[in-house]
């Protein structure tokens, strides 16, 4: 590996579980205003052999200082080309709300990379491409930002309700909401990786239409899973996603994790 592939691995994924001999590399894409921090907890399901590795996008935590992505070309450009050189053990994306569509942008990038598939794609909590809702929340400033928060539950009180954490978090927040809502799907063709569909049977961002029509962005085989709960179903049922992740991709759903 280059040390110009090395600096882009370290500067766009955050290991959260490495393995000495790793059978599946599971990549995990988060929503707006996450952190590649957010799925630390899925480590201790999996299990040996299965590393697991968070995106860590620009302008928040570690990457403060660096400026927010402006488009999906700047996210899933740099990530797929970190990626590629780790193609060697399979890779699996599994992406949650906007990360979904980051995770899929940067697959179709990786199989021009790579020649091929890779093992699964796995996007949770959002419509399919050509059925995705345009949105201008981005454009209310902070009453709409936080409007939508606790619309979709996925952030406490006690952080939105706190002043400084508000300050810390809205600047990435806006600039997320701007990039997603603001994205528009170039007309390609399928992709030929597996994709499966993740939906939260309540979820006001994506019904189960909406989700199933992910069937129709590839070529490979095509699964839908519907969860109880809202957009933020994946943290109270993660034990269960993590375990039909482990199964799409091949592996035993069951299979206990190691120290």
């Amino acid at each position: 590996m280059t040390t110009t592939t090395t600096r882009q691995r370290e500067q766009w994924l955050r290991p959260l579980r490495v393995q000495e001999v790793p059978r599946l590399r599971l990549v995990c894409f988060p929503h707006a205003g996450g952190a590649a921090g957010f799925f630390r907890t899925w480590a201790a399901r999996l299990p040996e052999g299965v590393e697991l590795y968070g995106v860590q996008y620009p302008g928040r935590q570690d990457r403060l200082r660096e400026p927010h992505a402006a488009s999906m070309d700047e996210l899933a450009g740099p990530v797929a080309a970190a990626l590629a050189p780790m193609g060697e053990v399979p890779l699996a994306l599994f992406g949650h709300s906007m990360g979904a569509a980051v995770a899929h942008e940067t697959v179709r990038r990786l199989e021009t990379l790579l020649g091929g598939p890779i093992a699964a794609l796995v996007v949770s909590g959002r419509p399919a491409p050509h059925l995705a809702h345009p949105g201008q929340v981005h454009l209310g400033g902070e009453r709409a930002l936080l409007e939508d928060l606790r619309r979709l539950g996925g952030t406490s009180d006690e952080v939105l309700d706190d002043p400084a954490l508000r300050e810390l978090i809205l600047p990435t927040l806006e600039a997320d909401y701007r990039l997603i809502e603001t994205y528009r799907p170039h007309e390609a063709g399928p992709i030929a990786t597996p994709i499966c569909a993740a939906v939260g049977a309540a979820d006001p961002e994506a019904d189960h239409d909406e989700a199933a029509a992910w069937n129709g962005c590839t070529t490979g085989p095509f699964r839908l899973w519907a969860f109880p709960g809202g957009h933020f179903y994946l943290v109270p049922h993660e034990g269960e996603l993590v375990e039909q992740v482990l199964q799409f991709c091949g592996l035993p759903g069951s299979w206990p994790s190691t120290p």
